[in-house]
């Protein structure tokens, strides 16, 4: 996709239905463009010349924005968004990418009348978020914040991969073979037909503010253009999930995702994260030195989560071997993205989630929930 493949929105023209939730960096809103529902992140220009002016940044800021947007100019995958337009005014930058209805895997799980996801349910969303991390890998991309808030559930009931700002580029990792799925369309599932199994032999082709990100380690990431390291030395990602390595200091690479993987899988098995302590100090030494509580019999989901919580980063699972796992023994890998009856389909919209009759203005909003002094460039509190 070339630049001039993806429009630039009119902000006049953009119909505001609601604010669909927050970060530390910015705000994302439920929006109608032309008809089509779309998902905008918007990015207060204030806070950004504020973080520059204290040293907090040295642009690196704009930067993070600028990458987030060439990653996504990339991306051809139905598993990960597509860039649908770019923002920009005297106030805010943004972007846009396609609505999930079904929210996040956290909402999901919530929603459920057991607390915890069944292993069919798991086993079909470890898989895609399998293929989308093994996809990324391949451009040569870490993604580094693998978090059920970050695993969207789109209309057709498969997962989408969202917000990169913490990604960064290293040298290209390719370690499979396997075919990258289509990326057409996919039909959408009868909500009241059972749910397909992964398997080949019964496939039928008929889902913040305590990140941890020092200024001084982002500020070094370059352009996926320019990247050609095979480790980085940053220090981010959000903190039940950092692994041992990048807590270390030692250098991480691709690896860290496969830790964050299992963390997610222990999250959706138990409904915690492994190694959550009273503060910060208490969970990254549980990290570096506590193995996870596998609480039952040994199962090949149990055993799975395990081998991906490996301290060590050389002795992790390589994708390859994930794939080659019991857990996902005889899942059919090159039909995954194409099953027509995920565990959850929403549906294309969701109307509890609409403020209606009330008019929302983004740079208004955006500037009321950061607090920003437009004419200083203070930010005076961010709350959560």
């Amino acid at each position: 996709m070339n630049d001039n493949q993806v429009p630039s929105l009119d902000i006049n023209k953009l119909k505001v239905l609601t604010p669909l939730g927050r970060g530390a960096k910015g705000v994302v809103f439920l929006v109608q463009n032309d008809g089509e529902l779309l998902a905008l992140k918007v990015i207060s220009r204030a806070s950004i010349k504020k973080k520059a002016k204290n040293n907090d940044s040295d642009g690196s800021e704009y930067k993070r924005i600028m990458f987030e947007q060439e990653v996504l100019r990339r991306f051809q995958h139905p598993l990960l968004p597509k860039l649908r337009g770019v923002l920009s005014t005297e106030h805010v930058v943004g972007y846009a990418i396609d609505y999930c209805p079904g929210r996040d895997l956290n909402y999901l799980r919530k929603k459920q009348t057991e607390k915890m996801f069944s292993n069919d349910f798991i086993r079909f969303y470890a898989a895609e978020l399998v293929l989308a991390l093994e996809y990324l890998h391949g451009l040569g991309i870490v993604y580094r914040d693998l978090k059920p808030e970050n695993v969207m559930i789109q209309e057709n009931g498969h997962l989408m991969l969202v917000d990169f700002d913490l990604s960064t580029k290293l040298s290209p990792k390719v370690e499979s073979t396997s075919p990258l799925p289509k990326t057409t369309p996919y039909p959408l599932p009868k909500k009241k037909k059972r749910v397909s199994k992964l398997y080949s032999c019964c496939y039928s082709p008929m889902m913040a503010d305590d990140s941890v990100h020092p200024a001084e380690s982002v500020n070094s990431e370059p352009s996926c253009k320019t990247r050609s390291l095979t480790k980085s030395n940053s220090f981010v990602g959000t903190e039940e999930y950092v692994a041992p390595e990048m807590i270390q200091g030692n250098g991480h690479d691709f690896a860290v995702d496969w830790w964050c993987l299992g963390v997610v899988l222990h999250e959706m098995l138990y409904g915690t994260t492994p190694f959550r302590g009273l503060d910060r100090k208490e969970t990254f030494y549980r990290i570096l030195s506590k193995p996870p509580d596998l609480v039952g019999e040994p199962t090949p989901l149990r055993d799975l989560i395990q081998k991906l919580l490996e301290k060590d980063p050389k002795q992790r699972l390589s994708v390859a071997e994930i794939k080659g796992h019991d857990f996902f023994k005889g899942v059919d890998w090159g039909h995954v993205v194409q099953i027509s009856r995920p565990p959850f389909v929403p549906g294309r919209f969701d109307e509890e989630c609409i403020e209606l009759n009330k008019k929302i203005d983004i740079e208004d909003f955006v500037h009321e929930v950061f607090k920003v002094d437009d004419v200083s460039g203070d930010v005076i509190g961010q709350g959560k």
